[in-house]
């Protein structure tokens, strides 16, 4: 694991202009993932596509910050309403397509801000089709943040993209988007989402926080080729003291991009704590009529 400088995290206006550097200039695969998606269709198996906004925030100014000048990682719990019951995630869904392309010359001519500065520079530095696709995605992003948590567009500040993260279980791949809150607003969760998790960013420099998730599942859920499985997680306390664990895709791609921006390695789990779950046959499915 990489020693990350502290100091780093101290300059808001700095810190966001490193952010967008450094991801505006690693590679990314949308192309590519899209037009194998595409392709899919006609299939046996198609698969779909989802944006989601992994989202910053800096409590520097807000009135009751959880700590003063820190960086946090906003994050949604899903509800039992949905798959993936209890998990972490970031806000998103599946692109719409009919809504987002409408929705992306809003973003396109500026009429929602999102897309500015230094980040549109370097977006457009990539080739006119990725730029395309960026834009599109991010449109995807902020109306399913907007639905999911009262989050306006435009208290959004696009950022910069990272690498692409398929569920093969769902065949889904998630197209993730770097968003920074600009403020802190009144959080509206929708029925899909149990609660807002935060989660500072420097949880992930702390090795004592990383632990192997341990998964058994239902027979129900093994007969779609899930099998029993330790996976890398982070344990995180909220403002009550509870425990959540962060695993799976959105630990995945919050670590990809502390491997971005920081040259953060995960470390190893196999000798930390174990946390044992087993995964009901609800969780691909969610129970739609529950309360």
């Amino acid at each position: 694991m990489s020693t990350v400088n502290i100091e780093a995290l101290s300059n808001t206006k700095q810190f966001l202009s490193l952010v967008a550097e450094k991801l505006g200039r690693a590679p990314i695969d949308f192309k590519e993932k899209l037009d194998f998606i595409k392709r899919s269709k006609n299939g046996p198996e198609p698969h779909s596509a989802a944006g989601v906004l992994v989202l910053l925030h800096h409590t520097g100014s807000d009135r009751q910050p959880c700590k003063e000048g820190e960086f946090i990682f906003q994050l949604i719990k899903r509800s039992a309403r949905v798959a993936q019951p209890g998990d972490l995630s970031c806000p998103g869904g599946l692109l719409h397509g009919i809504l987002d392309p409408a929705l992306m010359p809003l973003i396109s001519t500026g009429i929602i801000p999102v897309l500015g500065g230094e980040p549109l520079s370097l977006a457009r530095l990539r080739d006119r089709e990725t730029f395309r696709i960026i834009k599109l995605f991010l449109a995807n992003a902020a109306r399913e943040s907007w639905e999911e948590t009262g989050l306006s567009p435009w208290n959004i500040s696009f950022l910069g993209p990272l690498p692409s993260y398929s569920l093969f279980l769902f065949r889904r791949t998630i197209f993730p988007l770097v968003g920074f809150a600009k403020k802190r607003w009144e959080f509206c969760p929708n029925l899909e989402v149990e609660s807002i998790v935060e989660i500072p960013l420097t949880a992930f420099l702390d090795e004592r926080n990383y632990a192997l998730y341990n998964v058994d599942t239902a027979s129900e859920v093994r007969t779609a080729r899930q099998r029993p499985s330790g996976f890398p997680c982070l344990v995180a306390r909220d403002r009550a003291g509870k425990e959540e664990v962060l695993w799976g895709a959105t630990f995945y791609i919050i670590m990809n991009f502390m491997k971005i921006v920081f040259n953060l390695d995960t470390p190893d789990t196999g000798s930390k704590r174990v946390i044992n779950r087993t995964l009901g046959p609800d969780y691909l499915t969610g129970h739609p009529d529950r309360y």
